[in-house]
């Protein structure tokens, strides 16, 4: 299908089925996804399949990630927060390369950040710092992020980032499918 915007393209996989988002020809997608030797549900995430997209496009990727969504909770957060007024913040930079309507809030060592991402849907993610870590706050800053959305919110995890997993499934985010996002040079 087009893509929504110039700047997201790639391939979301789910059970059963994928969406290749693209403005490249369909004809030559088509032509790719058969041209790749394997089941043709698992051909879009193929890695053939990503890199000859990729050569395509001129674009690049960092990694497939798996996609996570979490519904809305009721009341406030479960921990103090302060949105982050600063535009030029290095969180805040970050995401706007990759979302639209960024806003982002810290807490005492982590920041957590919401934006508009592919196709229009909310997404979150967040740091946690170093010395920190292995105190639940992952946990209870993407619980909180629940608790300040009134529509389902969206997380991207590289599947090998075992912690960040376990934060977000323990606050209550759903596995619904993979993305591998290809980003503009």
């Amino acid at each position: 299908m087009p893509q929504a915007c110039h700047r997201d393209a790639g391939v979301l996989a789910f059970t059963a089925h994928a969406v290749v988002f693209t403005d490249e020809d369909p004809d030559w997608v088509r032509e790719a996804l058969r041209a790749v030797d394997c089941d043709a549900p698992a051909a879009p995430m193929n890695p053939r399949f990503l890199a000859a997209f990729l050569e395509r496009t001129g674009r690049r990727n960092e990694t497939i990630d798996a996609m996570l969504v979490g519904t809305p909770l009721p009341g406030e957060p479960p921990l103090a927060l302060k949105e982050i007024e600063d535009p030029d913040h290095s969180r805040v930079v970050y995401a706007r390369g990759r979302r639209d309507e960024v806003r982002a809030w810290t807490a005492e060592g982590g920041v957590l950040v919401t934006g508009r991402g592919v196709g229009g849907r909310l997404e979150v993610s967040v740091e946690v710092d170093e010395d920190v870590r292995h105190r639940g706050l992952g946990r209870r800053l993407v619980t909180a992020a629940r608790h300040l959305v009134a529509e389902p919110l969206w997380a991207q995890v590289a599947p090998g980032n075992a912690r960040s997993m376990r934060a977000f499934r323990a606050a209550g985010y759903l596995p619904v499918g993979a993305e591998a996002l290809f980003i503009t040079r």
